[in-house]
């Protein structure tokens, strides 16, 4: 069965959500059941011819002014070759709203937002050549470009001005179908450079700040959060799967355990319908005191990470079940869901971690099982080889 669900099959979803427990109570079912996706304006170009992909990704995440450095490359190209990583995860849209690369997309383009810092493709061989898989991260809607060029489709305040999160960065409408195509756009012309993985982050509405009075341009509330990140989910993976390119989609930690959206829309079950890999960030300093009764969670890198896996496969085996049950008495197929790879916290936040704590975050993934590889996240992008095997 597609990730993009049929529209019957999903209203079998829905009648069976009662059932299923609290973190599906609303149908996951995509916007074709009520609404089709638009089409985004640009056709998908031909899909480049790519090397064999690992089944377990073992990756560094870098900057795009990091894989702008050649002596940050060459760092990342030395641990490739010295020790057990095998990808990297490169920014090419950040929180910034800073396009990295050429793109060639007129709607890109068309946004001001290029920089043209990187040779997306010159880099992607590079990295092919030195036999390592290539993700590319573009942040979703917190972006700080599109909110000030485009102040039509930005978050906005109880007064009407624009919205700034904590970190003064602005964010535009997750129900803006033109935030949508134009991450299509970009999307498509990463796949055209040849990298394996396009990682969506930032796929929720905003959490950080004074929340109280915001005003969404599009989002209105009689579709509720949760539900427009499925619509959103939805558009995105049915354009960009033609592309050839492996399709993630990055998450709150916390969306192993909670029960609800937490009021960003995000929930674990519904990523797993769409993506092929979906990456809970369960980073032990972004819990809160009390969770496993620690008084500082940041301080038990492997009693945070294993739990949190452990919930997260839990529930996508139930779904899998649930979904395998509703396929079997109808023409549905064989169920498909996202697989697990999470994003594991390589920087001093809560406590200090060290090569030791870092490795024993990755022992914790083998250990609660179900899991297909692991991120390592350093905003300085500074990691240890004492934390990896050879």
């Amino acid at each position: 069965m597609s990730r993009a669900l049929t529209a019957g099959f999903a209203a079998a979803v829905s009648l069976a959500a009662i059932a299923a427990g609290p973190w599906i109570l609303s149908a996951p079912g995509p916007a074709s059941s009520e609404e089709p996706p638009r089409p985004a304006e640009e056709a998908a170009p031909p899909s480049p011819a790519r090397p064999p992909r690992p089944d377990v990704i073992k990756a560094i995440y870098l900057t795009s002014w990091s894989a702008a450095t050649p002596s940050r490359v060459a760092r990342a190209l030395e641990l490739l070759e010295t020790t057990e990583l095998n990808a990297v995860v490169i920014d090419v849209k950040d929180y910034t709203g800073a396009v990295a690369f050429r793109t060639g997309s007129p709607a890109v383009a068309a946004m001001g937002a290029e920089v043209g810092r990187l040779d997306l493709g010159a880099l992607v061989r590079r990295f092919h050549d030195a036999g390592a898989y290539v993700a590319v991260r573009i942040a979703a809607f917190q972006d700080h470009h599109l909110s000030r060029r485009r102040p039509d489709l930005a978050v906005r305040d109880a007064q009407g001005a624009v919205w700034r999160d904590n970190l003064g960065i602005g964010w535009v409408d997750p129900a803006a179908r033109e935030v949508w195509d134009y991450l299509v756009a970009v999307g498509r012309a990463a796949a055209a450079a040849g990298v394996d993985e396009l990682n969506f982050d930032y796929v929720r509405f905003p959490s950080d700040g004074k929340l109280d009075g915001l005003r969404y341009p599009f989002f209105d509330g009689t579709v509720g959060r949760r539900r427009t990140l499925q619509r959103f989910f939805e558009h995105l993976t049915v354009a960009l799967r033609p592309t050839g390119a492996v399709l993630s989609a990055d998450l709150f930690g916390l969306t192993t355990v909670a029960a609800d959206d937490m009021g960003i829309g995000q929930i674990l079950e519904d990523a797993l319908l769409y993506f092929d890999y979906v990456a809970p960030m369960v980073y032990p300093s972004h819990y809160a005191r009390g969770f496993l009764t620690f008084a500082n969670p940041a301080a038990h890198p492997y009693a945070v990470v294993h739990y949190s896996l452990l919930r997260a496969q839990e529930r996508r085996l139930r779904l899998r079940r649930q979904l395998s049950a509703l396929a079997a008495g109808g023409d549905a197929g064989e169920v498909t869901l996202a697989r697990l790879r999470p994003w594991l916290q390589a920087f001093d936040l809560g406590a200090s971690y060290p090569p030791s704590a870092v490795r024993e975050q990755i022992q914790a993934v083998y250990d609660a099982g179900g899991a297909s590889g692991w991120y390592l996240w350093s905003p300085a992008n500074v990691y240890a080889a004492a934390a990896l095997e050879k």
